[in-house]
């Protein structure tokens, strides 16, 4: 499985409570595309939001994504770093 990025602006802005009822409506069919939702980050504002999904590639994130009516202006796979540990003392 591999990590995939969704980026979404959005025109009106929307709570976080709002994004999980609406990935807690779509999990039969993420599920049934093996995808798994992982988390979202939403701006201040409301108005972006980025969702991390496990996925087999960015297309059945996207398949997934059309079929639930949800927008999406990019969709891409990434790859996680943590950095490197400081050696200043």
């Amino acid at each position: 499985m591999k990590t995939i990025i969704v980026e979404r602006t959005l025109l009106e802005p929307v709570a976080a409570s709002t994004m999980a009822e609406r990935v807690a409506s779509g999990s039969a069919c993420l599920d049934a595309h093996r995808v798994r939702f992982v988390r979202s980050l939403i701006s201040s504002d409301g108005l972006r939001v980025i969702c991390e999904y496990q996925a087999p590639d960015a297309e059945t994130v996207r398949l997934a994504n059309r079929k639930l009516g949800l927008p999406f202006d990019r969709v891409w796979a990434a790859e996680s770093f943590a950095a490197a540990p400081s050696l200043e003392t």
